[in-house]
């Protein structure tokens, strides 16, 4: 689940460095306080969260409020799609950084998030592909696709009085 919210982290545009995992045992206080004042220290020179990163506060508002709504399908997919057979930290660092990962990840998450994303934006207001992919950052050929893949689904539909999309 690390390795899997680090991407998240890099495809919303934050520091992957923010999320750590450390594993010790209840014996080694030392250690835990050690781990905690290195991490303290780490957190604070990247500054705060999106502003470091040079994401603007309600991009980034809406990044998250869309990745916090697909939490129990990434759960899912990570379950029934993105688990490995093996055990090691070298196994694991070596399918999370295999073309098979990227494939998976912008399938089955980047794509739902991206649509997550747009019905959160036309919730506000209908918007042209344009728009979309200007305040998105994607291009009008991606937005394009995904509206085509909601509009089968029913999610939005195209005004053609104001050549834009709406909810449906």
């Amino acid at each position: 689940m690390v390795h899997l919210c680090k991407r998240l982290m890099e495809h919303l545009g934050l520091n992957p460095e923010r999320l750590r995992i450390e594993f010790m045992s209840g014996g080694e206080g030392i250690l835990f306080a050690e781990v905690m004042n290195d991490f303290s220290k780490k957190v604070g020179e990247l500054g705060p969260l999106g502003k470091s990163e040079g994401t603007d506060k309600n991009a980034l508002k809406s990044r998250l409020e869309a990745v916090t709504s697909l939490v129990p399908y990434i759960r899912l997919v990570e379950r029934e799609r993105m688990r490995i057979p093996g055990k090691s930290k070298e196994e694991y660092q070596k399918f999370f950084t295999s073309d098979e990962f990227d494939r998976l990840f912008n399938e089955l998450i980047v794509d739902k998030l991206t649509i997550r994303e747009i019905m959160s934006l036309l919730r506000d207001k209908p918007l042209s592909t344009g728009k979309i992919a200007e305040m998105l950052g994607l291009t009008p050929s991606e937005v394009a696709r995904h509206m085509s893949t909601s509009s089968r689904h029913g999610l939005v539909r195209y005004d053609v009085s104001r050549k834009c999309y709406a909810l449906a």
